[in-house]
């Protein structure tokens, strides 16, 4: 087959390959696809308009195309504050409804919305807002006025319905699909207006329901504070009365419990010292027989060892002794040689020199003669003025010392009696207090069988007066013994201080002379001990004043506090109806002292009122009149008149000038005081 017959076949084959190319693209550029919830209007070569919700192909110059949006829209309708609704109760409502409206899928509902508002108008959310935000409101307004405002919330369907009802389906091809009321309140009462009749009749009943409901609700709220005040008034006396038993048991099993722990101590340290003791004394028996046997054989040793040094010493000195003798007969030799060879030249040398050493002998020993004689002098003169001053000194300070010894043994005696004095005093104390608190218990339980209730109470007041003066007692022991052991560190601190500077002042003074300050330390030391025991002992005696001061007025109060116990306790065996009329006579006294401070404060009140009234009126002017409406009325009138005339008067000139010539040409002049009326029902 050639090329020619094929070439046709070809041709024909492309020519149709690009037709139906062709023809896809075609379809493809000029075939419109429709979203949901649009709708496409193609405007063709027809009288009347095409709608497609799916999709249509549109020849571009030849048609038109146009989308709309057919979703649903939501319009909301807000009225709040001034302009809110307005119900049958003449009540405003803030209330927001919605309203969803939407166009039905049909060609006819689409066109005919088209038509009326048109496309763009109608896929905008404002601008359908802006078409039927009027309509939707007086809807709102019309329904609205039917219902009462209660009946707002308690018909919320019919409400929904009656606007439904009232819109109508005349929407301009919109269908309403539904009707929510979003938000509905009552509108504040600050927002309404007064002079407005429809929010002027709101306030009203506004006011009217919620004063009632205000009522009712605090008759309530006070209702409940007096039941739970009571409730907890009556739990607090049970607790309290429950919290002093517990307290009362507590007490009692801890003061048993501390007198069987401190027996228990008291015995457990006595038998600890017994045997410490026998500890120590077999210790200390052991100790020196131990020291005994030390010390023999420590003299043992040392005597042997004293005479085994003594042998050696000997046996040594005697070797020495041998050696020296011999070297000594050996250099006599020799000296004897030498001495024998210058003997002759000695002998002339001596003869010479024998004139001359006795003449310097017999100078020299005049001259030694007068010196010693001198010296001796001196120096005995010298030891006798030393020997008298430190004999003076030694006296004085003796002399000193003796008499501050004797001074200090003189204050500890007198300490010693005045603490045992004290002692005796307070023991008499003691026991007294003891016999005063006996008695007055028995005077308690006399009136106790006598009076129930009234002793109760007195024994009460004694029981808070007890510990009052228990605790100043104690406060007032602890506070004198502080401040004794005080004074006594004072005085010993003192003493030492004043000792100090003495010994500093003889330190310094040694300097000057030996003699001078050994005498002077002698006797600062001997005034320095006897400052500082003279201290220590007024510094015992104050501590033992103190200490027995404390201990008497501690026991004096324990047998106080012991006797007002027993006492308390027998009150305490009350029967329960006495007890509850002490308590409630103490109830009603504490009621009338509450009156009384109420009375008192009301007084005070009333005077600062009466003065401030009586400063304000001081000055002022009043006249009271009295009477009934009619004359109070008339007065008023007849006030209000001649104000009238003098205003007349004062501003028009022609009047002034007639009322001048009437009066002889002098003018009246009106000076109205100042007049406070009151009715006498007032008054």
């Amino acid at each position: 087959m050639s090329l020619e017959l094929v070439m046709p076949f070809l041709i024909g084959v492309g020519v149709v390959f690009l037709l139906i190319f062709g023809f896809f693209v075609l379809f493809k550029a000029f075939y419109i696809k429709v979203p949901q919830g649009t709708a496409l209007i193609v405007n063709d070569m027809s009288s009347t308009p095409k709608v497609h919700f799916t999709g249509a192909l549109v020849y571009p110059v030849i048609y038109l195309k146009e989308f709309m949006r057919i979703s649903l829209i939501t319009l909301e309708v807000d009225r709040r504050g001034k302009d809110g609704l307005i119900c049958k109760d003449n009540m405003r409502a803030d209330i927001t409804v919605a309203f969803y409206l939407r166009v039905n899928e049909t060609q006819e509902d689409v066109l005919k919305v088209a038509k009326a508002i048109g496309v763009d108008r109608a896929s905008d959310r404002a601008a359908v807002n802006e078409l039927f935000n009027a309509k939707f409101s007086e809807a709102l307004k019309t329904v609205g006025k039917q219902f009462d405002f209660v009946q707002l919330f308690e018909n919320r369907q019919d409400f929904r319905d009656r606007i439904v009802e009232t819109i109508g389906n005349d929407l301009n091809g919109y269908v309403l699909e539904d009707v929510a009321i979003d938000y509905l309140e009552q509108t504040a009462k600050a927002s309404l207006d007064p002079s407005n009749i429809l929010d002027a009749a709101g306030i009203r009943k506004i006011t009217e329901l919620t004063a009632a409901q205000n009522v009712v609700t605090n008759e309530l709220e006070r209702n409940e504070e007096l039941a739970i005040k009571k409730k907890n008034v009556e739990t607090r006396e049970a607790t309290l009365a429950l919290e002093r038993q517990q307290a009362d048991a507590e007490a009692r099993q801890k003061r048993e419990i501390e007198t069987i722990r401190a027996r228990e101590e008291a015995e457990t340290i006595k038998v600890k010292e017994e045997e410490r003791l026998k500890a120590e004394q077999a210790r200390i028996q052991s100790q020196q027989e131990i020291d005994v046997r030390a010390e023999n054989h420590q003299r043992e040793v040392e005597v042997a060892q004293q005479n085994r040094q003594r042998a050696v010493v000997i046996e040594v000195e005697k070797v020495t002794r041998a050696k020296d003798l011999e070297v000594v007969a050996r250099e006599r030799e020799v000296e004897l040689q030498r001495i024998e060879a210058e003997k002759a030249l000695e002998e002339q040398r001596k003869n010479i020199a024998n004139v001359i050493r006795e003449r310097v002998a017999v100078e020299k020993t005049v001259a030694q003669e007068e010196e010693r004689i001198k010296e001796v002098r001196e120096v005995s003169e010298a030891e006798r003025a030393k020997q008298v001053i430190v004999l003076q000194a030694q006296a004085q300070a003796e002399q000193e010392l003796v008499r501050q010894v004797k001074q200090a043994e003189a204050d500890e005696t007198r300490s010693k009696h005045k603490a045992v004095e004290i002692n005796n005093l307070a023991q008499a104390e003691l026991e007294a207090a003891a016999k005063q608190a006996e008695a007055k218990k028995r005077m308690a339980e006399g009136i106790e069988a006598e009076r129930a209730a009234p002793g109760l109470a007195d024994a009460r007041v004694l029981e808070v007066t007890a510990a009052a003066k228990e605790k100043d007692g104690l406060a007032e022991a602890r506070v004198r013994a502080e401040q004794l052991i005080a004074e006594a560190k004072g005085e010993q601190e003192k003493g030492l201080a004043e000792a100090r500077v003495l010994e500093a002042q003889a330190a310094a003074k040694e300097k000057d002379g030996l003699a001078e300050a050994k005498v002077l330390e002698e006797k600062l030391g001997a005034q320095a001990r006897g400052e500082q025991q003279l201290g220590a002992a007024k510094a015992q005696a104050t501590k033992d004043l103190g200490t027995s001061e404390a201990d008497v007025l501690l026991q004096r109060l324990n047998a106080e506090a012991e006797g007002l116990g027993k006492k308390f306790g027998a009150l305490d065996a009350l029967s329960d109806s006495a007890r509850q009329h002490e308590e409630f006579r103490m109830q009603l006294e504490k009621s009338f002292e509450e009156a009384m401070a109420a009375i008192a404060a009301n007084k005070e009140i009333a005077k600062d009122q009466a003065e401030v009234l009586a400063t304000a009126l001081a000055k002022a002017k009043i006249e009271i009149v009295g009477g009934e409406g009619d004359f109070f009325n008339s007065f008023a009138k007849s006030l209000s008149v001649g104000k009238a005339i003098e205003g007349v008067v004062g501003k028009s000139p022609v009047v002034q000038d007639v009322l001048a010539r009437l009066l002889n040409g002098k003018p009246a002049e009106h000076k109205p005081d100042l007049a406070v009326v009151a009715p006498a029902a007032e008054a």
